[in-house]
C-alpha cells in the first residue's frame, strides 16, 4: 500500500540532513549558549548561524530576528507584546476573520480581557479581504493590524502589497503584523513592499524540527515580553534557548529557500496535476476558497458533497493517503472551519471539506496515484451513504 503524505500544512517530514545535523549538536553541543566557556560558546555560535541563515529572508539584519518555539508563540508575542506596549497610543485592533486559531484567540484574550477594541474583517468568496474596507476600518486610534500571508486552510495569498503601504499612508506609527508561517522559505517574503512590522515563521512547516520558529521584528518596533527570566534573544524571549531545533531551523529555511522560485512552481505543477485527474475521473468536488491556479502552491481545498470529510478522511487513510479536515488545531474537532464558514459556503460544502497540502516529498506520481485513490473511494462511499 502506498502511503502519500499530503498534510504538508500541519507539519513537514524533516529532510533527513536536519534530522542527522539536529541529533549531532544535540548530542555533541551540549553547552548552554550563555555560558562563558567553550562549550558554552560554541552552542552559541550554532544558534547564530541559524540567526544568520533566518535574516537572509528578511535583509539579513541578524538582531531582527527572534527565536520562539514556533507559530503559536511568535504570534502572541507579535500581536499581545505589541498592543500591550503601545496601548497608551490607542486601543483598536485589526484582523480578519480568516486567521489562524493562534491569531484570531490573541485578538479575543485582548478585546475580552484587556479591554482592546477589534475589528475582524469579513472575506469575500475567495478569502480574501477588501483593502478599502480594511483602510476605512484603521483610524488614529488603531495602533495593530494583523493579516496573514497565505491562509493555512485554503491558501489564498492576500495582497499585502497592497495593504502595508495602504495601512501606513493614513497612519505611518500604525504596526503591521504578518503570520507567514504557511509562506516563509517557500514564497518571497517582501517586508519592505508590505511595510511590515513584526512576521512569524515556524521551523516544522518548512522541513524543519518541532519545537522552533521565529518573530522577525523591525528594528526599533517595541513590544511588552510575554516572559520575564533571563536576557535571552534580547530580552524579549528570556528562557535557556533549544540550540538543537534552532540550529535545525536554520539549516532547514536554507534548504527549502534555495532556488525558491523553482522549488514553488514545481509544488504548484503537483498540485494542478493532483486536481486535474481527480476531475478527470468525473466526481463531484469543488473548490473551496481560491482556483487552484491562483491559491498557494501547495495548498488545496475541496469539498465531496454529501460525505462527511471525517469519513472521507479515515477512508484515504486507510488507503495510505493522509489529508486534512482542515486546520491541525481544530481537524479533531466537530465544528466546521471558521474560515470555510467565513466563505459563505453550505452546510454540505462546510461538513464534506477535506485540505490537500503538497511538499518537496510528492510528485506528479503521487498525485496521481492520490487523485486515483481519492476518486475511487468517493465513488466507493457513495454507493455505501446512499
Amino acid at each position: 500500500m502506498p502511503e502519500i503524505y499530503l498534510d504538508n500544512s500541519a507539519t513537514t517530514r524533516p529532510y533527513p540532513e536536519v534530522v542527522d545535523f539536529t541529533g549531532k549538536v544535540a548530542g555533541q553541543s551540549y553547552g548552554n549558549p550563555s555560558s562563558m566557556h567553550e562549550k558554552g560558546l560554541e552552542a552559541e555560535r550554532f544558534s547564530e548561524e541559524a540567526r544568520r541563515q533566518v535574516a537572509l529572508f528578511f535583509g539579513g539584519k541578524e538582531k531582527e530576528i527572534i527565536f520562539t518555539s514556533g507559530g503559536t508563540e511568535s504570534n502572541n508575542l507579535a500581536i499581545k507584546g505589541a498592543a500591550l506596549r503601545n496601548r497608551r497610543r490607542g486601543s483598536h485592533l485589526i484582523t480578519s476573520q480568516v486567521e489562524h486559531p493562534s491569531v484570531l484567540n490573541c485578538f479575543r484574550f485582548l478585546e475580552e480581557e484587556a479591554g482592546f477594541a477589534v475589528t475582524y474583517l469579513p472575506v469575500n468568496e475567495q478569502g480574501l479581504i477588501d483593502p478599502e474596507e480594511l483602510r476605512e476600518a484603521a483610524g488614529p486610534e488603531t495602533i495593530l493590524v494583523s493579516i496573514m500571508h497565505v491562509n493555512n486552510e485554503i491558501g489564498t495569498i492576500q495582497p499585502l502589497e497592497k495593504i502595508g503601504p495602504l495601512l501606513k499612508k493614513n497612519n505611518p506609527n500604525l504596526l503591521f503584523h504578518v503570520d507567514a508561517v504557511q509562506s516563509f522559505a517557500r514564497l518571497p517574503i517582501k517586508v519592505k513592499n508590505w511595510q511590515a512590522d513584526m512576521v512569524s515563521c515556524s521551523s516544522h512547516k518548512v522541513h524543519g524540527p518541532r519545537g522552533t520558529g521565529s518573530l522577525w521584528v523591525k528594528e526599533g518596533t517595541l513590544l511588552q515580553p510575554l516572559f520575564h527570566g533571563g536576557g535571552q534573544e534580547y530580552e524579549m524571549r528570556p528562557g535557556t534557548e533549544n540550540v538543537s531545533a534552532i540550529a535545525g531551523f536554520g539549516m532547514a529555511a536554507r534548504i527549502t529557500g534555495e532556488n525558491q522560485g523553482q522549488k514553488a512552481e514545481a509544488l504548484k505543477n503537483t498540485k494542478l496535476h493532483f486536481y486535474r485527474k481527480l476531475m478527470e475521473s468525473g466526481i463531484e468536488a469543488y473548490v473551496n476558497g481560491p482556483e487552484p491556479e491562483e491559491s498557494a502552491c501547495h495548498i488545496i481545498n475541496l469539498s465531496f458533497p454529501g460525505l462527511p470529510s471525517e469519513m472521507l478522511l479515515h477512508s484515504l487513510e486507510a488507503k495510505g493517503v493522509y489529508a486534512s479536515a482542515g486546520s491541525a488545531c481544530h481537524s479533531r474537532k466537530p465544528e466546521p472551519s471558521h474560515i470555510l464558514q467565513a466563505l459563505g459556503l453550505k452546510k454540505d460544502r462546510l461538513d464534506s471539506a477535506l485540505r490537500f497540502s503538497f511538499s518537496c516529498y510528492n510528485n506528479e506520481r503521487d498525485a496521481e496515484e492520490a487523485a486515483r485513490i481519492t476518486a475511487e473511494t468517493v465513488k466507493e462511499l457513495h454507493r455505501i451513504v446512499k
